[in-house]
């Protein structure tokens, strides 16, 4: 490791001028997480501009993530604009010793009211072009992924420019049929965003968001492993039907994230965390306090192989934005690796 980046990978390499050799003793070394849907932690918010995004990269490293996407979410046009700037900025001169930004995840506006979950509806509109280019200040470059509805009037004509433009589309906070997803998937889109959250159901007659996005081979599909937004049953369901290569574990953890419990805030909003979960005032979940690790402890815990697991964690949410570098032990790789015992423990990380 290198100036926060692997350099070589083989046997009987010789130490670098700046290296120490480390002896793992029979432990686990994986590559760094990516982690594609995060909004806060630590009390800092990617909403709040660059010293936050700033201060999440960095916390972020110390918790073993190599690369993640600071999450905007619903809010006046002008704040968005100021949230992604500020994450454009740090993508252009990245934190020393932090977790490499790769891109924007707009979560918001163009999402159904129906399915606001904790985002604020007031602030939601149909999906048009020239309202997302004054969002991003005219550099899509700086939006990875965006969750869209893709059944509201303008959604497949959104869909494809953003398409062209890079962007990748999730399916999500949406009321779209099985069927609609799929003509989403056909549009471009490649993402379901928190599956089985904010979003149609799954019946044995209406399929809905889950049940297109278990079978349509096209989708990757996220999931928060916290053990309240989705049973440890419907996360087995998922990898089942998904395979570990299509399956992507996310946080959308909020600001109490590596806090205590108590009162906070997601969007204006007030957030009360008690017993592990983030809720409104009125009980809606509102993103979560996971980590990356804890939720890679709980895949172990509820029976998810180690191998599906660690690749849950690392490439395959790298895949789902395109990211060929994160989430891999290879030369050009983003630092830090994570250092596990043979029975799972945590060690820490190496950088």
């Amino acid at each position: 490791m290198h100036n926060g980046r692997v350099q070589e990978i083989g046997q009987g390499l010789s130490n670098g001028l700046y290296e120490d050799a480390v002896d793992l003793a029979g432990d686990y070394l994986l590559p760094g997480f990516v982690e594609c849907h995060i909004h806060a932690c630590r009390g800092n918010d990617a909403m709040q501009g660059e010293t936050a995004v700033r201060a999440m990269s960095r916390e972020l490293f110390r918790l073993g993530v190599a690369a993640f996407l600071p999450t905007t979410m619903s809010a006046a046009p002008e704040d968005t604009r100021a949230g992604v700037a500020g994450i454009r900025r740090v993508m252009e001169q990245p934190e020393h010793h932090g977790a490499l930004v790769l891109g924007t995840h707009m979560e918001a506006p163009f999402m159904a009211p129906e399915r606001c979950g904790a985002q604020v509806k007031e602030h939601f509109c149909l999906p048009d072009m020239d309202v997302f280019m004054a969002l991003c200040d005219e550099h899509p470059e700086t939006v990875r992924v965006m969750t869209v509805a893709p059944e509201l009037p303008g959604g497949e004509a959104f869909i494809r420019r953003a398409v062209q433009l890079g962007v990748q589309i999730s399916v999500g906070h949406t009321n779209a049929t099985a069927e609609e997803v799929h003509l989403a998937a056909d549009w471009g889109a490649t993402r379901v965003t928190h599956t089985f959250n904010a979003q149609t159901g799954l019946h044995h007659r209406e399929p809905g968001v889950p049940g297109a996005s278990l079978v349509d081979d096209r989708l990757y599909t996220e999931m928060i492993c916290d053990g309240i937004h989705l049973h440890p049953d419907v996360v087995r369901l998922i990898v089942r039907a998904k395979g570990a290569a299509r399956t992507v574990v996310i946080t959308d953890a909020m600001e109490a994230a590596g806090m205590p419990e108590g009162q906070y805030a997601l969007g204006g909003q007030t957030v009360y965390v008690k017993d592990g979960a983030a809720r409104l005032t009125d009980g809606t979940l509102a993103g979560s306090v996971l980590t990356m690790r804890k939720a890679f402890e709980n895949l172990l815990l509820w029976g998810i192989p180690a191998e599906d697991a660690v690749l849950m964690c690392t490439a395959t949410p790298a895949d789902s934005v395109g990211e060929k570098l994160a989430g891999r032990i290879t030369a050009g790789a983003p630092a830090p690796l994570t250092r596990w015992s043979r029975d799972w423990r945590w060690k820490g990380i190496l950088a």
